[in-house]
C-alpha cells in the first residue's frame, strides 16, 4: 500500500479533489444545455464529465515517466502469457488496471451518444484511443513498455463496461424504409 501511495498519491489526491469540480461542471453544463434547448441535457452533461473524470487519472498514470525500459510488443497475447508466471498481485495490477483504463469511456459513450450505441463502435473508439496512448508511451520514451496486449485489454474493458450500462444507452434511431 505504501508503494501504491508513493507512485500514485498525487493522482489519487487530484482525483479526489476533482470529484466536486466534476459535479459542478456537470451542473453548469446541464444548465447551459437546458437553456440552449438540448433535449438530453442531463444525460449528455453527466456522460461528458464522467468520461473525462473517469479516464483522465488512468491516462495520467500511463503517461507518467518511469525508470523502466522503453520497448514494444506487437505479438498478441505474448505479455499476457508471461503474466502466468508472475505473482497474483502483478497480474491484478496489469490485467485489472488495463481493463479499467477506458471503463468510463466504454460505460458512458453509448449513454451519451445514440451514434455510439453499439459495442462495435465502443470497441473501435476505445481501441483507437488505446493505440494512441501506446504510441505516445513509446514515442515519448517514458520508460514504459507498449504492448498490443494493453490495447486488447483496454478495448475489452471498455466493451465490458459498455455492456454494464446497456439499459441506459441513448435510444437508437429506428430503421426506416424510404420508398423510391
Amino acid at each position: 500500500m505504501a508503494r501504491t501511495w508513493e507512485l500514485w498519491g498525487p493522482v489519487i489526491i487530484a482525483g479526489t479533489f476533482a470529484l466536486p469540480l466534476a459535479l459542478l461542471a456537470s451542473l453548469l453544463l446541464f444548465r447551459h444545455r437546458t437553456r440552449a434547448g438540448h433535449h438530453t441535457a442531463l444525460r449528455t452533461s453527466v456522460a461528458d464529465v464522467g468520461i473525462v473524470t473517469g479516464t483522465t487519472p488512468w491516462i495520467w498514470m500511463i503517461l507518467t515517466p518511469s525508470t523502466g525500459q522503453t520497448g514494444f510488443s506487437l505479438v498478441p497475447f505474448t505479455d499476457l502469457a508471461d503474466l502466468t508466471r508472475a505473482p497474483w498481485q502483478a497480474v491484478l495490477v496489469q490485467v485489472g488496471g488495463n481493463l479499467l483504463v477506458f471503463a468510463a469511456l466504454g460505460a458512458l459513450l453509448p449513454v451519451r451518444s445514440r451514434a455510439m450505441s453499439s459495442t462495435t463502435r465502443v470497441a473501435a473508439v476505445a481501441a483507437g484511443f488505446s493505440v494512441l496512448v501506446e504510441v505516445l508511451q513509446y514515442a515519448l520514451r517514458l520508460g514504459r513498455f507498449s504492448s498490443v496486449d494493453d490495447v486488447i485489454l483496454n478495448t475489452t474493458g471498455a466493451v465490458i463496461f459498455a455492456l454494464v450500462t446497456r439499459r441506459w444507452w441513448a435510444g437508437r434511431v429506428p430503421a426506416v424504409t424510404i420508398s423510391r
